[in-house]
């Protein structure tokens, strides 16, 4: 299972997040949204390939999940960083 982590310690990096349909991110342990003024929707593409539309999403919240696409289309949060 090439890029996914079972590990469940904390995070040992991060690194800011630009929303994109195309860019591939190294698999992330989670996102921490920092801005939701604009909405709450994220999505994303898994670790695993499936696309996903997080509603509701608020601001300072961290979100556990591995991914390696932060997409721009149906993503309307902002100041997104990636957690490894």
């Amino acid at each position: 299972m090439s890029g996914r982590s079972t590990d469940i310690s904390s995070a040992y990096g991060v690194a800011a997040v630009t929303k994109s349909d195309s860019t591939v991110i190294p698999t992330t342990r989670a996102l921490w949204v920092g801005d939701v003024s604009s909405g709450g929707g994220l999505a994303v593409r898994m670790a695993n390939g499936d696309l996903v539309t997080l509603a509701g999403v608020t601001s300072g919240q961290v979100v556990p999940l591995q991914v390696d696409k932060v997409l721009s289309t149906g993503t309307t949060a902002a100041s997104i960083v990636a957690l490894y």
